[in-house]
């Protein structure tokens, strides 16, 4: 996540040095906390919060359960986590919907930080979640908010309440009020008020917010706010808790480059969880915010939960059944291929899920360059191809493969090398369909055994001797190969690495059977 990143590379680099560390002393504590002190100071966040924070982890670190750990630095950065999953509010808060619907959502705050966009996005969401929802347009005054609203409730297939055009013309109150009567007419079950904003915090614009709260008595009222501007987020959200109040914070334009770490004093100081995060343009880049999961990805531990699910919102159960089947029936076509491009496509970009992963800070220059449209150009050169070549890849002759480059703006090599990797991965995954171990290119076999349920075979151990004395392990090794048992199985006490100092020899020197195995080896 962007906003975090300077935060996050600052954190990583300062656990690196604890790891080389067997035993932590008072002193590299105190370094350390120092280091973490200065990198939340540099994000911005609040000073008060950074006391607090480091103040806790400085007595927990110096305490029995680091200096009783087996690895000192891992128990300091799970400290650190669980202080920072504190700070960030503890434990995930959902929307609480009313008991009679339809439920109020009002949504407030500064003017650019989102507040029309998001409204459409938390609309969204709910439709994916069975419900009913509605937009409200109570914005009247910002120039083309209403115009912006209807379009952002058509991107996401939500009908929009805009009885006023908006521009300075109309009373956001009775809009707000009339649209709830609209909604429990019609049987919306949620209503999405959006209300106007201004450039700072001001009293006219804290009465009208009070207004339309006391008007619709909503059972949310989500406090809308710039992950970017900085140290203005704490004093602009004590104003709105003073003047209006709110149940939950919403932080936007998590994928901006600013420091974004007062965001992360908003929950402590206020006593308000952050309930929403908003990390990109698009409708689909809206999520519910987890404190343990944003917590780990600052730390660079990853968010392999919250990519879990957004792979599970992406596949269809039934087409990963089908697949399965084409690829352990060798069946498996490009349009087959296509159709999986594209669903991992419908999982948001790839350059975030990424992000996820544990360790993505070290890869941080490899995501920066990679290209998203890299899928988009995949798919040209797919679609530009017959039914024909593309459930026959082997039809692909030379003069083809030109037609095929021409049609989709690309070369004939970058046809080339998608028809190589899509021959890779049919190949890699009817391996793991029948159970065998799949060979990576440029990797070799998967360490670890094979997949599916170990249905593969097993390679039977090679049997051989293992004895550091070069003349007694070809003795075994032949004794072995005779069908005998070796000296070492049948209780003779073996000698040392270079046969001398061995302990107590039977009486008369080796066996019959030894000479015989020797002498054997040897071709005498």
């Amino acid at each position: 996540m962007a906003t975090f990143g300077n935060l996050s590379d600052r954190l990583a680099e300062t656990f690196k040095n604890l790891r080389t560390k067997g035993k932590l002393s008072a002193a590299d504590v105190d370094g350390t906390v120092r280091e973490i002190r200065r990198a939340l100071l540099e994000a911005d966040v609040a000073l008060e919060v950074v006391k607090e924070f480091t103040g806790k982890v400085r007595e927990r670190a110096l305490g029995d359960e680091v200096n009783k750990a087996l690895n000192p630095a891992q128990q300091v950065v799970q400290i650190v986590n669980e202080e920072l999953v504190q700070i960030l509010g503890g434990e995930q808060r959902r929307l609480e919907f009313a008991k009679k619907p339809p439920t109020i959502i009002m949504l407030a705050g500064l003017q650019g930080a989102g507040k029309t966009t998001l409204a459409g996005k938390l609309a969204k969401w709910l439709a994916k979640d069975g419900h009913t929802p509605i937009l409200v347009a109570a914005d009247l005054q910002r120039p083309n908010a209403v115009t912006q609203l209807e379009v952002v409730g058509a991107q996401a297939g939500v009908p929009v309440y805009a009885p006023e055009p908006g521009n300075g013309v109309g009373d956001p109150v009775r809009v707000a009020r009339d649209g709830v009567k609209f909604a429990q007419q019609k049987l919306h079950d949620v209503v999405i008020v959006d209300t106007a904003g201004r450039l700072g915090v001001d009293a006219d614009m804290m009465k009208q917010a009070a207004d339309i709260r006391a008007a619709i008595d909503p059972d949310e009222v989500l406090f809308v706010i710039d992950a970017m501007i900085g140290q203005d987020a704490v004093s602009t959200a004590r104003a709105f808790q003073a003047g209006v109040d709110f149940t939950g914070v919403v932080l936007t334009k998590l994928d901006g480059d600013a420091r974004g770490g007062a965001a992360l004093s908003i929950a402590s100081l206020t006593g308000r969880p952050i309930m929403f995060a908003s990390t990109g343009e698009s409708l689909d880049d809206f999520e519910p915010f987890h404190p343990d999961r944003m917590a780990s990805r600052i730390l660079d531990l990853g968010d392999i939960l919250t990519l879990i699910e957004q792979a599970q919102g992406a596949f269809d159960e039934d087409e990963a059944r089908k697949m399965a089947e084409k690829f352990s029936t060798d069946t498996f076509t490009l349009d087959d291929f296509l159709g999986q491009m594209q669903q991992l496509r419908n999982m948001g970009s790839i350059k975030k899920m990424m992000g996820m992963l544990p360790g993505a800070g070290a890869m941080k220059a490899q995501l920066e360059n990679f290209d998203d449209r890299e899928i988009v150009r995949t798919e040209a050169i797919i679609q530009s191809m017959t039914k024909t070549e593309r459930a026959t890849p082997k039809l692909l002759n030379g003069s083809r493969r030109l037609r095929i480059a021409r049609g989709a703006g690309s070369t004939v090599t970058e046809v080339n090398q998608l028809v190589q990797r899509f021959e890779q991965a049919a190949k890699m995954m009817k391996t793991v369909a029948r159970g065998g171990t799949p060979n990576i290119p440029g990797m070799g076999p998967i360490p670890g055994g094979s997949f599916g349920g170990g249905r593969g075979k097993q390679q039977p151990k090679k049997k051989g001797s293992k004895s550091g004395n070069p003349a007694r392990r070809a003795a075994e090794n032949a004794a072995l190969a005779a069908g005998e048992k070796p000296a070492a199985e049948s209780g003779v006490p073996g000698g040392s690495g270079f046969g001398l100092g061995g302990g107590a020899q039977k009486p008369g020197g080796p066996s019959e059977e030894e000479m015989a195995a020797l002498q054997k080896m040897l071709g005498r």
